[in-house]
């Protein structure tokens, strides 16, 4: 059965590749500075907790910028609100790297998050309703494949340019790249129904107070809590595991550090996978033994070995993705009647934790080099493990 008025009538490959741009456009260009903080670092003068803010600030700006958007896109229409999130934080993507100041960089790049925001606060919302359900769980790791491979382009393209130019150029032509995959976006979208009417309820205060609880249940908090907690941790390693490979005893050049990004392709693999896994397994048995592959990975990077640290970073980001894949095709599902506000609260929730922990492990890095960092991501994902064998049931 659809879950939606629009699931008969259209080919479904043709959403999934819509998605796929989409999440490739909306990650490419909020992690293009990753794969260049080290240089960053160096012309601006800044250190490296600092240098994390023109990833942070662009995380914060979307957890801020996920409820607004959910709520503009249940007034004017899903595709349609991608569409102008998209288009701006393109347009404001290519004015962000030639700012003249580190304040100014750091302010444009948390406006470019809050647009970014109106993909991630959409998404899952939009695919639910257009697919039958039970093709929900593979388009989500679908669309989560597409924000990996976003990720991972955004890093690469920015590392090759700098390594020609510089940092800056770098992270304006990830912009430029993304208007393609905003383009294939806006051409293959199948159009949803559009502003979603206001239906009569006979108590609307108890239809919103009935909404409200739900978001409060404890299945919604922990799978919140997943978001937050792996995905600060994951965001920590990335920040940070490029200043330890330019350093000693590794001395790997920016444009060199860039490629370590191809990690990515195990969470572009992992999150498409983990569909058909759920279907066999369940939900939550594929959610821990993610999170579990993750620890895996971290405890890798440990290495003084250049090979096996760059085999941990796969491992994480293999499990990484499959947990959040889980975690956030689930959330919608879950809350069968506030959909767009329990996706828009797990992105809140996510992005977060990307901006907090992110920022936190660089003072982990501080006090105690890398392995700071490592215990810091470790403790949270022991936690969500933790969570998610206590309390969520498929």
């Amino acid at each position: 059965m659809s879950t939606g008025p629009g699931a008969a009538r259209f080919d479904e490959r043709r959403l999934l590749v819509a998605l796929f741009g989409a999440g490739t456009a909306a990650f490419a260009q909020l992690y293009a500075p990753q794969s260049v903080l080290p240089d960053a670092a160096r012309e601006l003068a800044t250190s490296a907790s600092a240098t994390a803010l023109l990833v942070s600030a662009a995380t914060l700006g979307l957890a801020v910028g996920v409820l607004p958007w959910a709520w503009v896109a249940d007034r004017v229409g899903r595709v349609r609100a991608m569409t102008v999130a998209m288009l701006g934080a393109t347009t404001v993507g290519l004015a962000v790297p030639f700012a003249p100041s580190f304040g100014l960089i750091v302010a444009g790049r948390a406006v470019e998050g809050l647009l970014v925001a109106g993909v991630p606060a959409v998404a899952m919302a939009y695919l639910t309703e257009m697919l039958p359900a039970a093709v929900v769980p593979r388009a989500a790791g679908t669309y989560v494949a597409g924000t990996s491979m976003g990720g991972l382009l955004g890093r690469l393209v920015s590392g090759g340019v700098a390594e020609l130019l510089d940092w800056r150029a770098g992270v304006a032509a990830v912009a430029l790249a993304c208007l393609v995959a905003t383009g294939l976006f806006v051409w293959l979208a199948p159009r949803d129904r559009g502003p979603r009417a206001r239906t009569a309820t006979p108590d609307p205060a108890a239809h919103r107070a009935g909404r409200f609880r739900a978001l409060l249940s404890p299945r919604l908090l922990v799978l919140d809590a997943q978001g937050l907690l792996l995905m600060g941790g994951f965001v920590a390693v990335y920040n940070y595991l490029g200043f330890r490979l330019a350093a000693e005893p590794f001395g790997l050049s920016p444009g060199v550090v860039s490629l370590v990004f191809l990690a990515y392709l195990a969470g572009t693999w992992s999150s498409a996978r983990t569909g058909r896994l759920v279907v066999r397994y369940g939900r939550r048995r594929v959610l821990v033994a993610a999170t579990g592959v993750m620890a895996l990975g971290v405890v890798a990077t440990l290495s003084g070995r250049l090979p096996v640290v760059l085999a941990g970073l796969v491992v994480l980001t293999a499990g990484f993705f499959g947990a959040h894949a889980v975690a956030s095709g689930w959330t919608p599902v879950a809350a069968p009647r506030a959909r767009t506000q329990a996706a828009a609260v797990y992105n809140l929730a996510y992005y977060a934790g990307s901006s907090l922990f992110g920022w936190l492990g660089g003072v982990g890095f501080a006090l105690a080099g890398w392995p700071g960092t490592v215990g810091m991501v470790l403790a949270l994902v022991a936690l969500a493990a933790s969570l998610a064998v206590a309390v969520l049931h498929d």
